[in-house]
């Protein structure tokens, strides 16, 4: 597949940025920063205006971890959309763990799985107890908890996450439907225990 004329300057600079040249990520943030941007606001839509992280500070946040990091072999723009996903959802998780001690999400509402990419910092015990859920997920599946964070963190379709692993679309969507399922259920299962205590 030919990447098209709009896309071709980020497939090179994802290119050098993989060959180790960082000066290349300079190049790149200001290209996909309006992308960045709307999925900053898609995980902080349920904020509060007063709280002190912002979808611009989240997105600088996940900037200069980019920065710190080492940086794979990125295929393609929804491939770097997706570690940079990853790392919004983590740099939320380490602010609701500050902001929330409690443990497997102590007092976490009930949440449907397609409110999940919604949770943002507000809600800090609901935040906690997804991440504690897929990190469960991680363990036995890796596959399918990385295609539900692409799916519901990053917004990929199940066309560019088949793109970024290399499998099959329909394998993707089988994985996909069957790490929702358990992720639902675990939720629901967390939600419950927290009842009865």
């Amino acid at each position: 597949m030919c990447a098209l004329p709009h896309e071709q300057p980020i497939t090179v600079l994802l290119q050098d940025l993989a060959a180790g040249d960082k000066r290349a990520l300079d190049s790149l943030i200001p290209l996909l920063y309006p992308e960045l941007k709307k999925l900053a606001q898609i995980y902080m839509r349920n904020e509060r205006s007063s709280r002190t992280l912002q979808p611009t500070a989240l997105v600088h946040e996940a900037y200069a971890r980019l920065v710190e990091q080492d940086h794979p072999d990125y295929r393609s723009r929804a491939h770097f959309m997706g570690v940079a996903a990853h790392l919004m959802r983590q740099i939320l998780v380490d602010h609701a763990r500050t902001r929330d001690a409690a443990k497997r999400g102590g007092g976490a509402d009930v949440l449907p799985m397609e409110d999940a990419y919604g949770v943002g910092v507000s809600r800090p015990a609901a935040m906690v107890a997804i991440d504690d859920a897929l990190a469960e997920l991680a363990r036995t599946d890796p596959t399918k908890a990385k295609l539900v964070e692409m799916r519901f963190f990053g917004g990929l379709t199940a066309e560019e996450s088949a793109e970024v692993l290399g499998i099959p679309v329909a394998s993707v969507r089988n994985h996909l439907r069957v790490g929702q399922a358990w992720l639902r259920k675990e939720l629901d299962r967390t939600a419950g225990d927290e009842e009865k205590s």
